[in-house]
């Protein structure tokens, strides 16, 4: 065991609420089965089978309200690995889920025996004859997607809320539509062609001519089955009626028999029944879509009403108008939205009956916008528009960040209102649709049926189709709350059909929660005809079976997930999932959402328990070694939790008292620290130079293992060579601004492959050639942003050094009258942002009167136009890094780039490289993970500069490409140098 390895239960939970009702039974502590798990090894390779109690666990909960845990995690690769495991489960009597972004809301990814992972391997877009067309793989999301669409002026027609962490396949199994999609821009209207695996491990490619022929010779009798219920119900007038009407509004509910009406052939049925089946009659492997026109002309406005009864009869006014979305929010959502940022925080006040309309028109031109304009004017004049806070203005805006911020208040109405509510409920998030005429009517329904059960929920949704959200929290623990929800969804769901003839599903699709009520929608005869689909299809039920057919009245309330409390700051979570894919370990260990899944289950146990335990000894590599820390999950996150400060805190609950001590004394003499570190790279430069690196690779790895991987790093090519031992000199006098040169450019210099001024010297160089000069101040040496010691965990020599550089700053800048220029982004947020929370009160104030500015932004705004631009290279490929986008600094960087090349490409996936000042040497295998997609982009093609905007983060970038990055100032510098 190495010298400093830290003991988990420095992580056990302090206080823990268990044993809860939904906890994981002692029996599982183990894992997978012996025997499924090496028979799956032996199929698969042991690498795509997760089989830890701590891999079962955090795969168990989704974004719904329901929890259960699989048997075994399968990683799956291809379509051979997807075909093996339905082969596998046909011969064992198995079952089968699959898994893609878990973002769905009524635990279609869940399953009790083998789940199956089609997200990590299968992304990818493949733009089509200029954009008409896209071809996409399943665990791509809808955001990716439609950022290959853009440069086309394309747009997929599926747009839902969760876009940000949505797959395809997943939008395309739910037929999940959202904010404009209707009934006529949805996946069924939209999908050219789609190639999915039956339960059988037949492929089928619905594009292909053959495809029908193939079908017929592989699968006789299925294709037999679907002609006959096609013919069956084409015989009866009054059921073909009933489907057609159906889906005149939205409607997810049930498998789609429309499929039997619109196609000719089997392919051609199948290719209907796989939108909205839910993963339960085969996996969608890829996806062809016909896109839409991407129209950029657009005027919105957020219109507040005295109540949601007034705002609904307004819809069809607007839909009238020709506006393209028309959406809805009430009293407790608006209120709720305050927690997300850029929210008027004047919401908090509105009265609790107020409800806003999100009105959007979008053309192609001026002058169809214009023409919207003066149509939104006529129904304006009509309407009776309430202004109960300063903020709200009652106005059409072209102005794209003020519409950006309320679509943002839009989508993140069920994370926000989940974030808001009572600590240990659970969230239920209710989707249906009525006819849109009558939407003001079921509004007050629905408000009278909540009060009379006790509930005061949340109300959003997609107003200018009859498609509406609803809310509700309650506590899965207690009997009778589960008793007052039963009630309240079999008084909902007869009210929704017998007096709307309404939707009990319009885009969710059906899952656990809507299941047993699927007759009650469709009556007996449609409702059969799904069943015999499915035993068509999947005769021995092996695909996910219950979460859309299931004839036991009570399967909605089986499976409820309790939400015991955990760590205020993770407390908020609804486990959505809009977190995970900007999270640089969502490949190799855990992401955020799981972080926060795994401690709700150490919650749920008792002490000593096997499986606490368990999930004890595996959470400090999986969750807390391996997060890199970056807080870029705070940026997707609508609520804006942040993980990466709690696996922070939950370093520093690992420290010792002497390591505590170690690092202060590192803080308190950083000046001989700085020194030695940087003729400590100077002699390994000088190693590596005489016999290569095996050598500091050995003595580092022994190391690593003798006091613990975590605390010492692993030597790496890529690390550069020492910086010059002194700085440029400068003059005080005259200075525009003082520049702090990081820590990191003091002690490591830039690329060694080229030629030319340091990073300091190209700096000073540019700010005088603008004739903005700066200040480098002669005692720079021995501090630091703190970002060191703050992202390890450390909190006294945290605090140590992030007071010493507020008041050093303050003496530099003359009391905040120059701005304070910073060389190293993450450099840059740590001292306007993060050394915040460690100041003392009087510094806390000095830190207010401070200017900081990251470099990029001083070299963009400040220097740019004074600069003679006399060399550009061809092209050049940016990694913004994760501290540019807590700064909102990115354009900054494309326009110092632009200025010096004539092409600047920032990749789809570019992403945080997790390198993480050192973490990136203390776990390689982080880094390799997080860059993986972004390097082949860049790999795949030639580029003459790849820029950036942080020491580090080159080097993390120049390990994962075999490519030389260096700062965008080098380049600038070099661009506009006489």
């Amino acid at each position: 065991m190495p010298l400093l390895e830290p003991k988990p239960g420095a992580l056990r939970p302090r206080t823990i609420s268990g044993p809860a009702p939904d906890r994981v039974p002692d029996r599982a502590s183990t894992g997978t089965p012996e025997v499924l798990r090496s028979e799956l090894a032996e199929l698969l390779g042991a690498d795509k089978v997760l089989s830890g109690i701590s891999d079962l666990v955090r795969y168990a909960s989704d974004a719904s309200p329901y929890r259960f845990i699989p048997q075994v995690v399968v990683i799956a690769e291809d379509i051979d690995d997807v075909s093996a495991v339905l082969s596998y489960a046909h011969g064992k009597q198995r079952e089968v889920v699959f898994r893609a972004a878990g973002t769905s809301l009524n635990g279609q990814a869940q399953g009790e025996d083998i789940l199956v992972d089609v997200r990590r391997h299968w992304a990818g877009v493949e733009v089509l004859e200029d954009g008409l067309r896209a071809r996409i793989r399943p665990g791509t999301t809808v955001v990716r997607a439609n950022a290959a669409l853009a440069r086309h002026r394309r747009v997929l027609g599926p747009d839902p809320a969760s876009a940000i962490a949505c797959t395809l396949g997943g939008v395309v199994a739910n037929n999940a539509s959202g904010m404009t999609a209707g009934t006529t821009r949805n996946s069924y209207r939209t999908l050219s062609s789609l190639t999915f695996v039956l339960p059988s491990g037949t492929v089928v490619d619905t594009a292909d001519p053959l495809a029908d022929e193939e079908l017929e010779r592989a699968e006789p009798a299925l294709c037999h089955g679907l002609m006959e219920i096609k013919k069956e119900i084409e015989a009866d007038p009054e059921l073909v009626a009933r489907i057609r009407a159906k889906y005149e509004i939205k409607n997810t509910t049930g498998y789609r028999l429309d499929a039997y009406l619109d196609g000719a052939t089997p392919v051609e049925i199948l290719r209907g029944l796989m939108v909205g089946s839910e993963g339960t009659l085969g996996f969608i492997a890829e996806v062809v879509f016909d896109t839409l026109p991407l129209d950029r002309e657009l005027t919105s406005a957020l219109l507040f009403f005295p109540s949601l009864p007034a705002a609904a009869a307004a819809v069809p006014l607007f839909n009238e108008a020709g506006a393209l979305a028309v959406e809805l929010m009430d009293g407790n959502t608006l209120r709720a939205s305050v927690s997300v940022a850029g929210v008027p925080a004047d919401w908090a006040r509105l009265p609790k009956d107020t409800t806003a309309l999100l009105v959007e028109f979008r053309a192609p031109d001026e002058a169809g916008r214009a023409e919207y304009e003066r149509r939104a004017g006529e129904v304006l004049a009509g309407l009776d528009l309430v202004a109960p806070v300063a903020s709200v203005t009652n106005a059409f805006t072209r102005d794209a960040k003020t519409i950006s911020g309320y679509w943002k208040a839009r989508k993140a109405f069920v994370t926000a209102v989940g974030g808001a509510r009572a600590s240990g409920t659970t969230l239920i998030t209710e989707d249906f649709a009525v006819p849109p005429s009558r939407l003001a009517e079921a509004c007050e329904a629905l408000l009278e049926l909540q009060a009379e059960h006790g509930f005061d929920a949340a109300v959003a949704g997609h107003a200018a189709h009859g498609n509406l959200h609803f809310l509700l929290a309650f506590d899965a623990a207690r009997p009778a709350d589960v008793e007052r929800y039963a009630a309240f969804m079999e008084a909902f769901c007869r009210l929704t059909v017998e007096r709307f003839d309404g939707s009990l599903k319009a885009e969710h699709s059906t899952g656990r929660n809507m299941a047993p009520f699927l007759e009650l929608e469709w009556g007996p005869r449609a409702t059969e005809m799904m069943w015999r689909t499915k035993r068509v299809i999947d005769p021995d039920l092996v695909l996910a079976p219950r979460i859309l057919l299931d004839r036991d009245p009570k399967a909605h309330l089986r499976g409820l997930k309790t939400i015991p409390q955990v760590e205020a700051v993770a407390d908020p979570c609804i486990e959505c999932g809009f977190c995970e894919p900007t999270c640089p370990s969502e490949d190799l260990t855990t992401t955020p959402r799981q972080r926060i899944v795994l401690r709700r289950e150490m919650m749920r146990q008792q002490p000593g328990s096997p499986v606490l335990d368990g999930l004890l000894d595996a959470y400090g590599y999986d969750a807390v070694d391996t997060c890199a820390g970056d807080s870029t999950c705070k940026l997707a996150c609508p609520v804006g939790i942040d993980t990466g400060a709690l696996m922070k805190d939950f370093r520093h609950r690992r420290h010792s008292p002497r390591e505590e001590r170690a690092a202060e004394l590192a803080a308190l003499r950083f000046g001989a620290v700085e020194v030695a570190a940087r003729l400590a790279v100077a002699a390994a430069d000088k190693i590596t130079d005489a016999v290569g690196n095996r050598i500091l690779q050995a003595v580092t790895g022994a190391a690593r293992k003798a006091v613990r991987p975590d605390l010492v790093p692993e030597w790496l090519p890529q690390v550069p060579g020492a910086a010059a031992r002194k700085l440029p000199a400068t003059r005080r006098g005259g200075a525009a601004a003082v520049y702090y040169p990081a820590c990191v450019n003091r002690i490591f210099g830039g690329p060694g492959d080229r030629p030319g001024p340091s990073l300091p010297e190209a700096v000073v160089a540019v700010s005088e050639r603008a004739g903005r000069p700066v200040w480098i101040p002669g005692d720079v040496r021995g501090t630091c942003c703190a970002t060191i010691w703050h992202s390890k965990g450390y909190d006294a020599g945290n605090r140590v050094m992030a007071n010493r550089i507020v008041e050093a700053a303050w003496g530099w800048t003359a009391g905040g009258r120059l701005p304070l220029v910073v060389d190293a982004s993450s450099c840059t947020l740590g001292i306007a942002h993060e050394v915040v929370p460690y100041l003392t009160d009087d510094n806390r104030s000095l830190h207010a009167e401070l200017r900081i500015v990251d470099s990029i932004v001083w070299a963009a705004e400040e220097l740019l136009p004074h600069l003679e631009v006399r060399r550009t290279v061809g092209s050049a490929v940016l990694h913004p890094t994760c501290s540019m986008r807590h700064l909102d600094d990115e354009a900054q960087l494309r326009a110092v780039a632009e200025a010096c090349a004539d092409e600047v490409v920032v990749p789809y996936d570019a992403g945080c490289c997790a390198f993480a000042g050192d973490r990136g040497m203390l776990h390689p295998e982080l880094t390799e993970s997080a860059t993986a997609r972004e390097a082949a982009e860049v790999t795949a093609r030639e580029f003459d500069a790849h820029l950036s905007a942080n020491r580090m983060c080159e080097v993390g970038m120049d390990r994962a490409t075999g490519r030389s990055y260096y700062s965008a100032l080098l380049e600038l510098e070099r661009a506009t140098r006489p």
